[in-house]
């Protein structure tokens, strides 16, 4: 027998040909696995090729303007032209602006103090103060970089003619920065907190969606079904252990948050729980919806990983959140982990009380309530 011929009975190319036919083919057949081919490259190349900005600008402003004098008008329209700023109120004092910053309405105040242009004019260097939120340093760096570079064209487009004396080196004025909740800028203290919701999104999605789909490839949801029991009652008791399971792991992430990372622990540990509570509620209910949706295990995990995705990249936790475009923002205001992320953040670096925090709360307890609905309705189609 020739080399050829004992080659060809070894390895036929019809043979391997048609096992590449048959994976093909079930490759198309299985629609998840399809989808998650061509989706996943395109989702990953939408997000990080236009919705990612680690320089982000158009950040939420607002001023105090208790001189309003010619110069401090120039100071407010250089933080506009300068396209990091963007004016969104005046407040009437600087309790407002705490305020507003507490609740995550603006990222930097800036106070034009009363009596700035007369002590402007007597060459006496006057401050404006500009407090910023610094719970997440990379959002605000390049801002309050930018600001200190303003000075100097604001006094030579301002002192000139009679006011030329004034107009020196250094500046005729300053400004006087303020990072609140994170003067330092360490970044353990925003992303620490951040990764709370990260792992319990992972675990609990996963968790909760494998759990259903291994009951059904093994076959025993059939005697469950044969019991007298309801949706709602297969779902709540399918996961109330996964509840417990996430509280535990809360535990671990603020017990390491505080004395490993030495995280500053500002706000209410109840809160932190409570929100906690609804937030794993809110996971739960989409990994059930998923393995409702979901063939086998290896189609739940796939689906997981659709939810991650955005979840990961659009919620605030890697990239500035104020920095992405208006539509990358809309999806992540639909998605729990973007709320979740400032709860967390707001309890333990600012201390937020329950008037701050609600803003946050009712889309979360609003997207539980829903993917419930939708989980029961996927469930019970399961069920027949």
């Amino acid at each position: 027998m020739s080399t050829w011929a004992r080659l060809h009975e070894s390895f036929s190319v019809a043979r391997w040909w048609s096992i590449v036919l048959k994976e093909f083919l079930q490759l198309r057949r299985d629609r998840v696995t399809f989808a998650m081919i061509v989706g996943v490259p395109i989702i990953q190349l939408a997000l990080f090729g236009f919705a990612i900005n680690t320089d982000p600008k158009h950040l939420p402003s607002a001023v105090i303007v208790a001189d309003p004098s010619p110069f401090a008008r120039s100071f407010i329209a250089a933080m506009r032209n300068s396209a990091y700023f963007d004016i969104v109120e005046t407040l009437p004092d600087e309790a407002a602006g705490r305020d507003a910053l507490a609740r995550g309405d603006v990222l930097f105040v800036l106070n034009v103090p009363a009596d700035f242009s007369r002590r402007l004019l007597r060459g006496e260097r006057p401050s404006l103060l500009v407090e910023a939120d610094a719970t997440d340093p990379v959002a605000t760096a390049s801002a309050l970089g930018a600001l200190t570079g303003l000075v100097q064209p604001v006094a030579d487009k301002d002192l000139t003619g009679p006011l030329a004396h004034l107009n020196g080196r250094p500046p005729a004025f300053d400004v006087e920065l303020h990072r609140l909740y994170n003067p330092e800028g360490i970044t353990q203290y925003n992303v620490v907190p951040g990764l709370m919701g990260v792992i319990l999104t992972m675990t609990m999605v996963m968790m909760t969606g494998l759990a259903i789909t291994r009951e059904r490839e093994r076959g025993t949801m059939e005697n469950l079904l044969a019991t007298p029991v309801r949706p709602i009652e297969v779902m709540t008791g399918k996961i109330v252990p996964y509840v417990f399971i996430g509280l535990i792991q809360v535990s671990i992430i603020l017990a390491a948050a505080r004395f490993v990372f030495e995280v500053p622990f500002v706000g209410s540990l109840f809160a932190i729980y409570l929100a906690a509570l609804l937030f794993i509620a809110a996971n739960l209910t989409v990994g059930i919806t998923l393995s409702s949706l979901a063939q086998n295990q290896l189609q739940a995990m796939q689906l997981a990983m659709f939810y991650f995705l955005p979840n990961i990249l659009l919620s605030g936790f890697m990239f500035p959140f104020a920095g992405m475009p208006a539509w990358a923002r809309f999806i992540g205001n639909l998605l729990p982990l973007t709320y979740f992320n400032r709860l967390v953040r707001g309890i333990l670096l600012k201390g937020d009380g329950w008037a701050d925090l609600w803003p946050s709360v009712w889309p979360v307890a609003l997207f539980t309530v829903v993917v419930m609905g939708v989980a029961l309705r996927f469930y019970r189609r399961t069920l027949d």
